[in-house]
């Protein structure tokens, strides 16, 4: 283990958090906020420990995949410690583990909340809140990778390490270059909604705080309603937002490059679009019912899929309402989740693609035993590790679910709760059914089961392995 580079990205990331909060320090002057404060002492202590790491350069930089997990997991785990410091000092959330939670929910874009009146909190806060869902979307280390050289070629480690998606490759020669192309495409989108937004005379503030919250596919909101007192247009202009940042980044660079033809040929974005068209067709027939008109069930229809699909947990309506038909198809996209290399979470469109053509390998092959054939994606070959990986994913994936509701279970809550509540931190989700419905929040779990919680928000967004691998004994040996 390398524990100066490990601690030389952990210092970087400290420091640019410090960088980060001096954001909502802005906005506390804009609305001359006392809670404004909490941020300076958040930054002092982010740069006390941030800048002695980083005084001197490590002499040695190999840096293996091991180094690159440890330090995402350390550097996530750190960056939400020091987030939580303003809530705890601004008096918003005065339960240490509760704020942890709160903190880590915002950087893994997840919009669980402890909170039952966020309208009453300062507005540095709220938009602290839903800033972390900004940093985290596209991931910090990216970031620092877009701007600082860190560690030569061996970055891929960082980048494998941080990105969603089964497989991570460079889009460019230089990894640096893909890192900074990621941000521009993330930027520009970000910058492109709040325009729409603002057409819409959305308030500035709520239309910097919401585009946070859909670009990171996160879910805090600025409203105890979450999104159901804005207009129609709005609702329509955060769906369409939401669904495109659920697509995979890759798509967007080869647009961006003028490959259209390429773009096209991704596999995953025709699943990923035909699970939500069907879904919202599914949906519109089974609750036209319940509202007045068929645009507004259409429209919520579209905007609950594409909430819940990208991961992103915003709501129009109270869908806890809603038949079992229609929860049911909720509860299953929280699963299936966004594309891979997008911001949004879930085990991803393209793992169930893969899982989906083994299970039809495997059977074509017990009627044909002597044939060869092969799992391919966008028309190449996909590698044996890629579909080994995916297996034992998913397999982990299922043994931590269960154990996370065996143990949240003992809250004494129902089954509902418990199963959706566990759904949505691993998933990254904000909402799930009953106590923890769209009305409700996740302050009905005690400090134990809001630690369960948070350790399985940090599992889903960096895809399990970083974070399991710092319980590996052997992963702290220095040789």
């Amino acid at each position: 283990m390398n524990y100066s580079m490990v601690l030389y990205i952990v210092g970087w990331i400290l420091n640019f958090e410090a960088g980060f909060m001096l954001l909502p320090g802005l906005v506390s002057v804009i609305y001359q906020e006392k809670a404004g404060l909490t941020f300076l002492a958040a930054i002092a202590i982010a740069l006390a420990f941030g800048i002695p790491l980083v005084i001197r350069k490590p002499k040695n930089k190999d840096f293996y995949m091991k180094e690159g997990f440890v330090s995402v997991a350390l550097s996530w785990i750190v960056m939400s410690i020091v987030g939580a410091i303003p809530f705890m000092l601004s008096g918003a959330i005065t339960n240490p583990v509760s704020a942890f939670f709160e903190t880590v929910s915002g950087f893994t874009t997840t919009g669980a909340s402890v909170l039952s009146d966020v309208e009453s909190l300062p507005r540095c806060i709220l938009f602290w809140r839903s800033f972390t869902h900004w940093i985290g979307g596209m991931g910090v280390l990216v970031f620092i990778m877009a701007v600082l050289p860190l560690s030569g070629g061996r970055n891929i480690n960082l980048l494998k390490a941080e990105s969603p998606g089964p497989s991570v490759n460079k889009m460019t020669p230089r990894l640096r270059t893909t890192a900074a192309a990621l941000y521009k495409i993330y930027i520009v989108m970000t910058i492109l909604e709040i325009i729409f937004l603002l057409i819409g005379k959305m308030p500035l503030f709520d239309a910097l705080t919401l585009t946070f919250g859909t670009a990171g596919t996160g879910g805090f909101g600025v409203k105890n309603d979450s999104l159901a007192s804005y207009s129609p247009y709005l609702q329509n202009v955060v769906t369409i937002f939401m669904i495109s940042f659920g697509v995979n980044f890759n798509v967007y660079f080869l647009i961006w490059m003028k490959k259209p033809l390429e773009a096209l040929k991704c596999e995953e974005i025709r699943y990923y679009f035909g699970i939500i068209a069907a879904s919202i067709a599914t949906i519109f027939i089974h609750i036209r019912s319940f509202y007045e008109t068929t645009e507004e069930a259409l429209r919520h229809a579209a905007f609950q899929v594409g909430s819940i699909i990208t991961t992103t947990g915003y709501a129009t309506t109270d869908f806890n309402l809603w038949s079992e038909v229609p929860q049911t198809i909720l509860v299953m996209l929280m699963f299936i989740g966004a594309c891979a290399g997008s911001t949004g979470g879930g085990i991803k469109v393209s793992r169930l693609v893969i899982l989906l053509k083994t299970i039809k390998k495997e059977l074509y092959q017990i009627i044909h035993p002597s044939s060869v054939k092969k799992i391919k994606m966008d028309g190449h070959l996909v590698q044996h590790e890629v579909v080994r990986a995916t297996n034992v994913f998913l397999i982990l994936y299922v043994i931590i679910f269960a154990l996370s509701v065996l143990l949240v279970g003992f809250d004494g809550h129902d089954l509902v709760t418990n199963f959706t509540g566990v759904a949505s931190a691993l998933n990254n989700i904000g909402p799930g059914l009953q106590l923890v419905g769209p009305m409700g929040n996740f302050g009905v779990f005690s400090s134990g089961a809001q630690f369960v919680l948070s350790l399985d928000m940090l599992a889903g967004r960096l895809e399990l392995f970083p974070l399991l691998v710092l319980f590996m004994p052997k992963t702290w040996k220095k040789f």
